[in-house]
């Protein structure tokens, strides 16, 4: 890496000196003018958080979760389907035993409580498969459980 020139005010050297913590340097090179609005990227050098910002009318809340009411968590039950082919085998279910072929996948969310659900395509009745009950506080953990669930029972091509 090669040096630079760097010039002051007037286009004249700069004088050599240290950054200015308060600020001091930056009014300087705006003419000494008091700079308005916001004065960080919300980061300081010292580590201390700056003072929030209002964005009020922005529209945006870090918090907010899409089509829920007032932003906050999800209120009442969620599910996710998924039309699958079972590999061979087939999928467990707690009340059927055993179903093959093409099937549909519902992923289930209640109170806290993830259900792996199968049916015969377009049957009426579902079976829990086996083993596909978990506690999950957050809802928003359903599309990855969902996911995992039709990679790990689709299969295909056997």
């Amino acid at each position: 890496m090669s040096e630079q020139a760097v010039t002051g005010a007037g286009g004249g050297p700069a004088p050599e000196q240290t950054p200015d913590a308060a600020g001091g340097d930056a009014a300087a090179a705006t003419g000494g003018a008091a700079a308005t609005g916001p004065t960080s990227a919300g980061m300081t050098a010292d580590g201390t958080s700056p003072a929030p910002a209002d964005v009020s009318g922005a529209g945006m809340s870090a918090d907010a979760v899409p089509g829920t009411p007032g932003g906050g968590a999800p209120t009442g039950p969620q599910q996710r389907t998924t039309d699958i082919t079972a590999g061979p085998g087939g999928v467990m279910t707690d009340e059927a035993g055993v179903v093959t072929g093409e099937l549909t996948l519902r992923t289930e969310w209640t109170d806290g409580q993830v259900t792996l659900r199968v049916q015969y395509k377009d049957a009426d009745e579902w079976y829990v498969v086996t083993g596909g009950r978990a506690a999950l506080a957050d809802p928003s953990g359903l599309d990855a459980v969902h996911t995992v669930a039709v990679g790990l029972l689709n299969r295909p091509e056997g």
